[in-house]
């Protein structure tokens, strides 16, 4: 397999939620004044990346893992998953509040869905003055008292509100209730899945004036009823290295803040690399081919790679594989 930063075409998703800050603050080309989502890196069925640049140009996701397999992948998380990508990379912006939601564990899913289950985490890029993310409850409470909230239209009064800022880092864990408020542009990265649970939705109608489906029976033996503070991630920020922010089963992820010239060896890693620019512009070379990526793009790095070149006066990224 040839070894270059590959980068993809953006998948836009309209959102009734949706704003215009991946257009104003992320440079996407984008005429919509209501979309929510760049899909940076998916193999979705439906959705699949397709490559934007260099000797794959134009092939998909899912055509180069069929053919290079653990080339592309490495040979560990060919193993776990096959050539289905167990990863899904998206930018969000919320000019309004998100459905209050949560997403099943993997035994959940797999019996229901046939899917695996979603864990995911969020880092804060942007912020308006006051936004807030829902996160969880602000007690424990029992299934009864849940339903008895939703019933009366009082669900908020018992969740967890947290005002954020750029930088701060939350990671989602299978069950957690959660939303995504108003004013929020963030990087996303979670378990390729789509399997949502919808559990509130302000009583919002679409432009046709339909509400939106909500969950409510699958989401009870879902949920984490339990209040616990297992959300927000410490990180350090040390220039010109891998900062862990995030370990679990289904990703690795670090935080990089670029200052110069970083010769990165990634030599035994056995997994893809993802770099994800949130903020600045570098440049990303592998042997004598060089990607310039900037605020808002991401790049895929085969597993077969061992030295990653990071050329740059100032930049934030957010760098991910499968530990």
């Amino acid at each position: 397999m040839k070894s270059y930063p590959i980068k993809f075409t953006p998948i836009l998703k309209e959102r009734l939620w949706g704003g215009t800050k991946l257009r104003d603050v992320l440079g996407k080309e984008i005429s919509s004044d209501i979309t929510g989502e760049s899909w940076e890196l998916s193999a979705v069925p439906g959705d699949v990346s397709v490559v934007a640049n260099g000797p794959y140009k134009d092939k998909s996701l899912q055509e180069l893992m069929d053919t290079h397999g653990a080339a592309l992948l490495g040979e560990s998380v060919l193993s776990r998953f096959g050539t289905e990508f167990p990863i899904l990379i998206k930018f969000i912006d919320a000019k309004q509040d998100l459905s209050i939601q949560l997403h099943p564990n993997d035994e959940l899913a797999r019996k229901r869905h046939n899917s695996f289950g979603k864990t995911e985490m969020w880092y804060i890029m942007q912020a308006d003055e006051g936004a807030e993310l829902i996160v969880g409850f602000n007690k424990n409470v029992t299934k009864e008292e849940y339903t008895a909230n939703l019933e009366k239209n009082t669900l908020t009064d018992i969740l967890n509100y947290e005002k954020v800022k750029e930088g701060d880092t939350f990671f989602i864990n299978t069950g957690k209730v959660h939303a995504i408020g108003a004013g929020v542009l963030l990087a996303e990265i979670q378990q390729t899945s789509d399997v949502t649970y919808r559990i509130y939705d302000f009583n919002r109608r679409d432009k046709d004036g339909n509400t939106r489906e909500l969950h409510t029976e699958q989401a009870l033996d879902a949920i984490d009823y339990e209040k616990k503070d297992d959300f927000k991630v410490a990180y350090t920020k040390e220039k010109n290295v891998s900062n862990t922010m995030v370990e679990c089963p289904y990703f690795t992820t670090n935080y990089m803040d670029v200052e110069g010239h970083l010769e990165h060896d990634i030599t035994g890693r056995d997994s893809f690399s993802i770099y994800m620019c949130v903020d600045g512009e570098a440049e990303i070379a592998i042997g004598e081919i060089t990607e310039k990526v900037r605020k808002g793009e991401t790049v895929l790095i085969p597993a077969t790679t061992e030295m990653v070149n990071l050329i740059s006066d100032k930049a934030k990224l957010l760098e991910v594989y499968i530990g």
